[in-house]
């Protein structure tokens, strides 16, 4: 295994077009004393504005977890081995605003200095957003109107990398 930290990041080989579809992810806004988390699937890794690795996120404002994200200046971005498959899935599905979903899951949070991790997690990405915006319903492509015929189109965060640690 490799170590991962904010000095390596550039030099780590990740198969990025795998690890929002395939790996499973969860981005989680708030300090320990309140936080929420989801699973996602859209997310990209590059930069953009300067050479400080970059991520941008994709979160429909109808989810809890969009609450935090617009409250709070950092997020964390963290991948999980399969073996919590389960776990990410429920995160995905059960609203925190109903229940402590963490609690019920497998998986340990921890403080991240202003965010939260999870000391299950593969790779976490400690982010700064830099810039959000929503998705302009008129101009998404044509395969997205059935979905923004139902619900409000996701909020786009893009954030710098400001920190990064695990193991792959």
């Amino acid at each position: 295994m490799q170590k991962i930290t904010m000095e390596n990041l550039k030099d780590v080989s990740f198969d990025v077009f795998k690890m929002f579809s395939e790996q499973m992810a969860l981005v989680t806004a708030g300090p320990i004393s309140h936080f929420n988390t989801m699973t996602i699937g859209w997310g990209m890794l590059g930069n953009v504005w300067g050479h400080q690795p970059g991520i941008t996120i994709y979160v429909s404002p109808s989810r809890y977890t969009w609450e935090f994200l617009e409250q709070n200046e950092t997020f964390t971005v963290t991948f999980f081995a399969k073996e919590y498959e389960a776990d990410l899935m429920m995160l995905g599905s059960v609203s925190g605003r109903d229940r402590d979903k963490v609690a019920e899951s497998h998986l340990t949070p921890k403080d991240l200095g202003g965010s939260v991790g999870f000391e299950e997690a593969q790779l976490t990405l400690v982010c700064r957003k830099q810039y959000s915006y929503q998705f302009d319903k008129e101009k998404t492509p044509a395969k997205m109107e059935k979905l923004y015929s139902r619900v409000e189109p996701h909020y786009v965060y893009t954030a710098d990398i400001i920190d990064a640690f695990g193991e792959i």
